[in-house]
């Protein structure tokens, strides 16, 4: 009930301020390329559940595929308003109407594709589906701005299978720890560090870190 409340007053809060924002972002979307300012994405929630994810749209319409469900740092389908609406989180900020729905929470595990859970998911990482998905994730922190700037896929693999095969249980390995130390002290410590990431990282990238086993299980 307390991390609920949290969520409600962070969101509510996080709307009033951001809400020009959100405002900018969705004329951008409109004159930037044909379609709806909102991107309804397909999500797996608590216990497994699907729930509508919202997002402005940073991707011309119709070009969606099963194999590309996972962009790439120079996807040719995300237009010119999208990257800065995307390297900035702009794009993320409808998702406060998530949490004020009780879709998500402000921190827990990142939404993943439903048919990617339902497919790739072992029953030790389906443990990650016991808590409301977050706005912001630990790993959103470690590996700023994503996994594939920092391990990027070798040379004639697709990304989506070298996101399956390595991103996807690296994240989910810092999901399963934010679970078993999850307070508010560690909730508010990762928006601190998200907010500086956001703030200082979009312009200036951080060095760059390979997902290798050790880093998986260091503090």
């Amino acid at each position: 009930m307390g991390k609920r409340l949290f969520d409600v007053l962070c969101a509510g809060l996080g709307l009033a301020l951001t809400w020009p924002l959100i405002l900018a972002g969705a004329i951008a979307v409109r004159l930037s390329s044909p379609g709806p300012i909102f991107y309804r994405a397909r999500r797996a929630g608590r216990n497994g559940v699907p729930f509508t994810m919202y997002k402005l749209r940073t991707m011309r319409v119709g070009l969606d595929h099963p194999n590309r469900r996972v962009t790439e740092a120079n996807d040719d389908r995300i237009t010119p308003a999208g990257r800065w609406l995307r390297r900035l989180r702009i794009d993320e900020l409808p998702q406060l109407w998530n949490v004020l729905r009780g879709d998500m929470s402000i921190i827990g595990p990142r939404p993943e594709d439903y048919e990617i859970v339902q497919r790739h998911y072992t029953p030790e990482q389906r443990r990650t589906l016991s808590v409301r998905p977050g706005l912001a994730a630990p790993s959103d922190v470690r590996w700023y701005p994503d996994f594939t700037y920092h391990d990027p896929p070798p040379p004639g693999v697709p990304l989506q299978e070298y996101y399956i095969a390595r991103h996807l249980p690296a994240r989910l390995a810092w999901d399963l720890r934010y679970i078993e130390r999850q307070s508010l002290l560690l909730d508010l410590q990762i928006i601190a560090q998200v907010l500086f990431c956001i703030l200082v990282y979009s312009w200036a990238p951080p060095p760059r870190r390979p997902v290798t086993a050790d880093l998986l299980t260091s503090e």
